[in-house]
């Protein structure tokens, strides 16, 4: 199947771990310098710093046009939403990416039996003009089982899917076609060392084509080839540096010609 788009601009988006306001504007400080071009950051919900993805998000907004927060369900009470929603309307955050989210190893935080689809739904009830994404794991099971839950999140009012990192452009076609027209945004990161590998092997169960090889060079090398799959098949990407410089993993790769927009 042909699904050369020539004309076809991908979204891209950059996701950010922010453990403090301070680190978060020195890297967007990078986006600006290096990547100007790039108007999109997603930032996860991590329980081990203090700063919340909301909270993130709202200071990034004054750095770039769309910042995405991601919202754990399992972190959230769905019999009273009103203030995650009041916060979302008031720091003007119109795009979130709603995640199942890990039970967290501080028992501090309350854990609620929320699901994704649960989330979607409420959210799109309660402010329909949010765009609400779900999240794609193309490695916790089946090829049907995960498009039909996608399909469930989508139904429910997600407006597309944000995957996993994927290492195999063989597995992206499969999920190009197994979804087709949804917008994606194809996961891309990092792994650069023998540990970080068997961390993704082991606790993700990722796939890795047999000539993988965890070094910077081939994810450089691996994000290029994503990113023209990606104008190729009218999809989306979010690049998530792990232990590695932004300006280092997609320096020369990511640029305004590889994208097809003028310079900037």
């Amino acid at each position: 199947m042909s699904y050369l788009q020539p004309d076809y601009t991908p979204r891209v988006s950059i996701e950010l771990v922010a453990r403090s306001l301070e680190g978060l504007a020195a890297e967007l400080e990078t986006i600006r310098a290096r990547f100007p071009f790039v108007d999109t950051v997603n930032i996860p919900d991590l329980t081990r710093f203090a700063l919340r993805s909301t909270d993130a998000c709202a200071a990034a907004q004054r750095c770039v046009r769309r910042a995405i927060p991601h919202l754990r369900a399992v972190a959230t009470d769905l019999k009273d939403l009103r203030p995650l929603l009041r916060h979302l309307d008031e720091a003007e955050l119109h795009e979130v990416l709603v995640v199942a989210g890990d039970p967290p190893a501080d028992m501090r935080y309350a854990v609620y039996p929320t699901s994704s689809v649960q989330l979607i739904r409420a959210i799109k009830a309660a402010l329909p003009h949010v765009t609400v994404y779900a999240a794609l794991d193309p490695y916790r099971q089946s090829f049907v089982r995960e498009r039909d839950y996608a399909l469930e999140k989508l139904e429910a009012g997600a407006s597309g899917l944000f995957t996993q990192p994927f290492f195999d452009l063989r597995l992206m076609h499969v999920y190009r076609e197994l979804l087709p027209g949804v917008t994606l945004y194809w996961g891309v990161t990092t792994v650069t060392t023998a540990r970080s590998l068997g961390y993704w092997q082991t606790r993700n169960r990722a796939i890795f084509p047999a000539d993988f090889a965890p070094t910077l060079a081939w994810s450089r090398d691996f994000a290029a080839r994503a990113l023209e799959f990606a104008r190729q098949t009218r999809s989306n990407l979010y690049f998530m540096p792990i232990k590695s410089r932004l300006e280092d993993f997609l320096g020369g790769v990511l640029t305004p010609q590889r994208l097809g927009v003028g310079a900037v």
